[in-house]
């Protein structure tokens, strides 16, 4: 599993997450979320509370990427997604909503196994991790 540094834990927990999936015939999907953590083991979990076409893609190609940026500074998360349905993660996102007007399907939760720079400039692009 790549490792998180300070710096891209606190834009995690900043800015919202794009999640990008695809088919089996490899038709992208991109979705925007905003209920989403970082797991004490550094996995990304993302709230599924409208998730239908990323679930299906995700069932169907478990390999995925989150983007975040602020302002000019961004990082690109690849890694396997699983989805859990019930458990301490899924209690979690109940939490995380419990005052808002959403029921949680499921949760996404993403091992990352790599970490790319998408901050412009001669770096773009770079595999950091």
């Amino acid at each position: 599993m790549a490792h998180l540094t300070e710096e891209m834990t606190e834009m995690l927990n900043r800015v919202m997450w794009v999640l990008a999936t695809a088919d089996e015939s490899g038709v992208p999907n991109a979705v925007p979320i905003h209920f989403k953590a970082i797991l004490a083991d550094g996995r990304l979990m993302l709230v599924d509370n409208f998730m239908n076409k990323t679930v299906a893609n995700i069932q169907a190609n478990p390999r995925v990427s989150i983007s975040v940026w602020e302002s000019s500074s961004g990082y690109q998360f690849k890694g396997w997604a699983s989805i859990e349905k019930s458990g301490a993660n899924y209690d979690l996102a109940v939490e995380m909503v419990r005052d808002k007007p959403f029921n949680p399907k499921g949760v996404v939760v993403v091992e990352v196994d790599s970490i790319y720079l998408t901050t412009p400039g001669p770096q773009a692009g770079s595999k950091i991790e």
